[in-house]
Protein backbone atom coordinates (compact mmCIF):
# COMPACT_ATOMS: atom_id res chain seq x y z
CA UNK A 1 0.00 0.00 0.00
CA UNK A 2 2.83 2.43 0.97
CA UNK A 3 2.04 5.77 1.52
CA UNK A 4 -1.13 6.08 -0.69
CA UNK A 5 -3.77 7.46 0.40
CA UNK A 6 -6.64 5.10 1.08
CA UNK A 7 -10.29 5.49 0.29
CA UNK A 8 -13.26 2.69 1.34
CA UNK A 9 -16.19 2.14 -1.37
CA UNK A 10 -19.12 0.76 0.01
CA UNK A 11 -21.76 -1.03 -2.50
CA UNK A 12 -18.89 -1.59 -4.55
CA UNK A 13 -20.04 -4.55 -6.14
CA UNK A 14 -21.76 -2.96 -9.28
CA UNK A 15 -23.18 0.31 -10.18
CA UNK A 16 -21.83 3.15 -9.15
CA UNK A 17 -19.90 1.84 -6.51
CA UNK A 18 -17.62 -0.11 -8.58
CA UNK A 19 -17.46 2.46 -11.36
CA UNK A 20 -16.16 4.65 -8.19
CA UNK A 21 -13.74 2.25 -7.13
CA UNK A 22 -12.34 1.57 -10.70
CA UNK A 23 -11.91 5.64 -10.94
CA UNK A 24 -10.46 6.55 -7.60
CA UNK A 25 -7.93 2.92 -8.27
CA UNK A 26 -6.92 5.10 -11.43
CA UNK A 27 -6.56 8.18 -9.90
CA UNK A 28 -3.82 6.43 -7.94
CA UNK A 29 -6.05 5.47 -4.55
CA UNK A 30 -5.60 2.67 -2.25
CA UNK A 31 -9.24 1.20 -2.64
CA UNK A 32 -11.07 -1.27 -0.27
CA UNK A 33 -14.10 -2.03 -1.47
CA UNK A 34 -16.96 -3.64 0.74
CA UNK A 35 -20.41 -4.97 -0.18
CA UNK A 36 -22.24 -8.56 0.77
CA UNK A 37 -21.51 -10.05 -2.71
CA UNK A 38 -17.31 -11.09 -1.67
CA UNK A 39 -17.08 -13.18 -5.27
CA UNK A 40 -17.62 -9.90 -7.19
CA UNK A 41 -15.44 -7.45 -5.29
CA UNK A 42 -12.87 -10.14 -5.22
CA UNK A 43 -13.26 -10.08 -8.82
CA UNK A 44 -12.67 -6.46 -9.14
CA UNK A 45 -10.27 -6.11 -6.59
CA UNK A 46 -8.01 -8.27 -8.53
CA UNK A 47 -8.75 -5.79 -11.81
CA UNK A 48 -7.47 -2.40 -10.03
CA UNK A 49 -5.45 -3.55 -7.29
CA UNK A 50 -7.45 -2.78 -4.53
CA UNK A 51 -8.74 -5.35 -1.07
CA UNK A 52 -11.85 -6.73 -1.13
CA UNK A 53 -13.95 -7.08 2.08
CA UNK A 54 -17.62 -9.16 2.89
CA UNK A 55 -19.79 -5.76 4.46
CA UNK A 56 -22.92 -5.59 5.32
CA UNK A 57 -23.63 -2.07 6.68
CA UNK A 58 -27.25 -3.48 7.86
CA UNK A 59 -25.03 -4.95 10.15
CA UNK A 60 -23.14 -3.55 13.80
CA UNK A 61 -21.08 -6.65 13.59
CA UNK A 62 -19.95 -6.97 9.66
CA UNK A 63 -19.12 -3.41 10.04
CA UNK A 64 -17.23 -3.29 12.69
CA UNK A 65 -15.35 -7.01 11.17
CA UNK A 66 -14.91 -4.65 7.88
CA UNK A 67 -13.57 -1.68 9.89
CA UNK A 68 -10.99 -4.13 12.04
CA UNK A 69 -8.72 -4.59 8.67
CA UNK A 70 -8.65 -1.13 8.06
CA UNK A 71 -5.47 0.64 9.82
CA UNK A 72 -5.86 4.19 7.05
CA UNK A 73 -9.22 5.98 5.76
CA UNK A 74 -8.69 9.24 3.60
CA UNK A 75 -11.62 8.87 2.03
CA UNK A 76 -14.95 7.26 3.01
CA UNK A 77 -17.91 6.81 -0.09
CA UNK A 78 -21.18 5.64 1.52
CA UNK A 79 -22.52 4.19 -1.83
CA UNK A 80 -24.50 1.02 -0.52
CA UNK A 81 -28.42 1.88 -0.75
CA UNK A 82 -31.54 1.06 -3.06
CA UNK A 83 -35.28 0.93 -3.06
CA UNK A 84 -37.92 -1.29 -3.07
CA UNK A 85 -41.41 -0.79 -4.45
CA UNK A 86 -43.02 1.89 -6.11
CA UNK A 87 -46.08 1.04 -4.65
CA UNK A 88 -48.59 4.18 -3.21
CA UNK A 89 -47.77 5.31 0.32
CA UNK A 90 -51.25 3.72 1.25
CA UNK A 91 -49.63 0.25 0.32
CA UNK A 92 -46.29 0.03 0.37
CA UNK A 93 -44.69 -2.49 2.96
CA UNK A 94 -43.25 -1.89 6.39
CA UNK A 95 -40.47 -3.77 5.97
CA UNK A 96 -39.41 -2.26 2.54
CA UNK A 97 -39.38 0.72 4.17
CA UNK A 98 -37.46 -0.65 7.19
CA UNK A 99 -34.86 -1.99 4.90
CA UNK A 100 -34.62 1.02 2.57
CA UNK A 101 -33.89 2.89 5.76
CA UNK A 102 -31.14 0.47 7.38
CA UNK A 103 -29.43 0.47 4.19
CA UNK A 104 -29.41 4.09 3.01
CA UNK A 105 -29.39 5.78 6.12
CA UNK A 106 -28.49 4.20 8.93
CA UNK A 107 -25.87 1.88 6.93
CA UNK A 108 -24.39 5.78 6.23
CA UNK A 109 -24.17 6.66 9.93
CA UNK A 110 -22.80 3.03 10.80
CA UNK A 111 -20.02 3.50 8.40
CA UNK A 112 -19.59 7.19 9.44
CA UNK A 113 -19.56 6.17 12.77
CA UNK A 114 -16.91 3.61 12.43
CA UNK A 115 -14.43 5.38 10.56
CA UNK A 116 -14.47 9.08 11.66
CA UNK A 117 -11.22 8.73 14.27
CA UNK A 118 -9.67 7.35 11.10
CA UNK A 119 -11.26 10.06 8.82
CA UNK A 120 -10.10 13.02 11.10
CA UNK A 121 -6.41 11.28 11.35
CA UNK A 122 -6.13 12.11 7.88
CA UNK A 123 -2.97 14.01 7.16
CA UNK A 124 -3.10 18.04 6.82
CA UNK A 125 -7.21 17.45 7.82
CA UNK A 126 -7.45 16.14 4.34
CA UNK A 127 -10.16 13.89 5.60
CA UNK A 128 -13.68 13.30 3.11
CA UNK A 129 -16.65 12.06 3.03
CA UNK A 130 -18.96 11.57 -0.17
CA UNK A 131 -22.24 10.56 0.65
CA UNK A 132 -24.80 9.10 -2.02
CA UNK A 133 -27.58 10.61 -2.31
CA UNK A 134 -30.21 11.49 -4.99
CA UNK A 135 -32.70 13.72 -6.67
CA UNK A 136 -35.28 11.49 -4.28
CA UNK A 137 -33.78 13.31 -1.48
CA UNK A 138 -35.19 16.89 -2.65
CA UNK A 139 -38.04 16.05 -4.66
CA UNK A 140 -40.41 13.48 -4.09
CA UNK A 141 -42.28 11.63 -6.34
CA UNK A 142 -45.44 9.19 -6.47
CA UNK A 143 -44.58 5.89 -6.03
CA UNK A 144 -41.35 6.46 -4.26
CA UNK A 145 -42.86 7.76 -0.48
CA UNK A 146 -39.83 5.01 0.86
CA UNK A 147 -37.33 5.68 -1.02
CA UNK A 148 -37.75 9.59 -0.77
CA UNK A 149 -37.58 9.31 3.18
CA UNK A 150 -34.65 7.25 2.98
CA UNK A 151 -32.77 9.47 0.98
CA UNK A 152 -34.14 12.72 2.71
CA UNK A 153 -32.29 11.20 5.89
CA UNK A 154 -28.91 11.02 4.37
CA UNK A 155 -29.35 14.76 3.30
CA UNK A 156 -30.29 15.34 6.71
CA UNK A 157 -26.93 13.24 7.93
CA UNK A 158 -24.81 14.89 5.40
CA UNK A 159 -26.23 18.49 6.55
CA UNK A 160 -26.04 18.17 10.42
CA UNK A 161 -22.02 16.31 10.04
CA UNK A 162 -21.00 19.70 8.23
CA UNK A 163 -22.63 21.75 11.39
CA UNK A 164 -20.99 19.22 13.87
CA UNK A 165 -17.02 20.45 12.74
CA UNK A 166 -15.40 17.46 12.40
CA UNK A 167 -12.65 18.75 10.43
CA UNK A 168 -13.20 16.24 7.73
CA UNK A 169 -15.11 17.47 4.55
CA UNK A 170 -18.67 16.20 3.38
CA UNK A 171 -19.89 16.51 0.03
CA UNK A 172 -23.11 14.78 -0.92
CA UNK A 173 -23.93 13.83 -4.45
CA UNK A 174 -27.48 13.30 -5.76
CA UNK A 175 -27.75 11.94 -9.16
CA UNK A 176 -30.74 11.93 -11.14
CA UNK A 177 -31.76 8.73 -13.37
CA UNK A 178 -28.86 6.61 -13.86
CA UNK A 179 -29.38 3.47 -15.70
CA UNK A 180 -27.95 0.83 -13.45
CA UNK A 181 -30.39 -2.13 -13.92
CA UNK A 182 -29.67 -3.73 -10.82
CA UNK A 183 -31.16 -0.47 -8.81
CA UNK A 184 -34.45 -1.37 -10.76
CA UNK A 185 -34.24 -5.27 -10.52
CA UNK A 186 -34.25 -5.06 -6.54
CA UNK A 187 -37.08 -2.32 -6.22
CA UNK A 188 -39.27 -4.38 -8.77
CA UNK A 189 -38.33 -7.22 -6.94
CA UNK A 190 -35.96 -8.90 -10.14
CA UNK A 191 -38.83 -7.89 -12.65
CA UNK A 192 -36.63 -7.35 -15.32
CA UNK A 193 -39.30 -5.97 -17.89
CA UNK A 194 -40.39 -3.31 -15.52
CA UNK A 195 -36.74 -2.52 -14.70
CA UNK A 196 -35.72 -2.16 -18.47
CA UNK A 197 -39.31 0.50 -18.51
CA UNK A 198 -37.64 2.83 -16.77
CA UNK A 199 -34.94 3.65 -18.67
CA UNK A 200 -36.43 2.82 -22.55
CA UNK A 201 -36.44 5.71 -24.73
CA UNK A 202 -35.30 8.04 -22.44
CA UNK A 203 -31.10 9.51 -22.13
CA UNK A 204 -29.43 8.09 -19.44
CA UNK A 205 -26.43 8.59 -17.19
CA UNK A 206 -24.52 6.00 -16.82
CA UNK A 207 -22.49 4.41 -13.67
CA UNK A 208 -19.32 5.95 -15.12
CA UNK A 209 -20.77 9.54 -15.05
CA UNK A 210 -21.55 9.63 -11.39
CA UNK A 211 -17.95 7.60 -10.42
CA UNK A 212 -15.79 10.79 -12.02
CA UNK A 213 -17.67 12.96 -10.04
CA UNK A 214 -16.62 10.86 -7.38
CA UNK A 215 -13.16 10.85 -8.57
CA UNK A 216 -13.15 14.89 -9.16
CA UNK A 217 -14.50 15.52 -5.66
CA UNK A 218 -11.40 13.12 -4.11
CA UNK A 219 -9.04 14.98 -5.89
CA UNK A 220 -9.10 18.27 -5.11
CA UNK A 221 -7.40 19.57 -2.57
CA UNK A 222 -7.60 19.66 1.40
CA UNK A 223 -8.91 23.37 1.53
CA UNK A 224 -11.83 22.93 -0.74
CA UNK A 225 -15.57 20.88 0.48
CA UNK A 226 -17.76 20.48 -2.30
CA UNK A 227 -20.98 20.67 -0.65
CA UNK A 228 -23.55 19.42 -2.64
CA UNK A 229 -23.78 18.31 -6.38
CA UNK A 230 -26.95 17.23 -8.35
CA UNK A 231 -26.03 15.53 -11.65
CA UNK A 232 -28.96 14.73 -14.36
CA UNK A 233 -29.38 13.82 -17.72
CA UNK A 234 -29.61 16.55 -20.08
CA UNK A 235 -33.32 15.95 -20.74
CA UNK A 236 -34.53 15.50 -16.70
CA UNK A 237 -35.99 18.71 -15.70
Amino acid sequence: MSDKKVAVVTGASSGIGAASARALAADGWHVVVGARRLERLEALAAEIGAEAYALDVTSDESVAEFVSHLDRVDLLVNNAGGAKGMEPLVDTSIDDWRWMYEVNALGTVRMIQALMPKLEAAPDKSGLIINMGSIAGWAPYAGGSGYNAAKHAVRVISRVLRLEEHDVRVTELDPGRVATEEFSLNRFGGDAERAAEVYKGEVNLVAEDIAEAVRWVASLPARTNIDTMTIKPRTQS
